[in-house]
């Protein structure tokens, strides 16, 4: 099948497998036979990452989902992140459990504590007048709250 047979064929919202064939700062292209689609970074996971690399490799065989087909131009749009469970529906499912994460960020509104489903706010308020975590500390936390459209998961202390 040839490029122009094969973009009419693609539909969007279905599924198809191909290889990454490449990896570049603002994404992933894949091989689908006749044709490359792109997986931009924001599209390859919900999870945070500084490197496409962190999330695919050359070669890797995937599955992903169709976003867009522009016939005029001759590109897919993919998403990998589309065909994976959202994190923040595990995270909300532990709202009041008491949590291990690492200091990612401190700011003048609180400390930012990367935990395995996400980032968290440890607002100013919540920390310790006495010592506040640096950046890189593991500390425990208390998932506070979820706000699922916002995506924010705000954090406390455990008492």
């Amino acid at each position: 099948m040839d490029r122009p047979d094969f973009l009419k064929t693609v539909e969007v919202g279905t599924t198809v497998t191909g290889v990454v064939t490449s990896i570049e700062t603002f994404g992933a292209f894949v091989g689908l036979g006749p044709v490359e689609g792109l997986i931009t970074a924001p599209n390859l996971s919900w999870r945070h990452f500084e490197d496409p690399s962190e999330v695919l490799s050359v070669g890797q065989e995937v599955t992903v989902k169709v976003l867009d087909v522009d016939h005029d131009r001759g590109r897919i749009s993919l998403s990998l992140k589309e065909l994976q469970p959202d994190p923040m529906t595990e995270v909300h499912q532990k709202i009041g459990s008491v949590v291990t994460g690492r200091v990612s960020g401190v700011a003048p509104i609180g400390v930012f504590v990367r935990l395995d489903d996400g980032e968290g706010l440890l607002p100013q308020p919540e920390t310790s007048p006495d010592h506040r975590p640096k950046i890189g500390e593991e500390i425990r936390v208390r998932i506070a709250d979820v706000d699922l459209d916002r995506r924010r998961i705000t954090l406390s202390l455990p008492e």
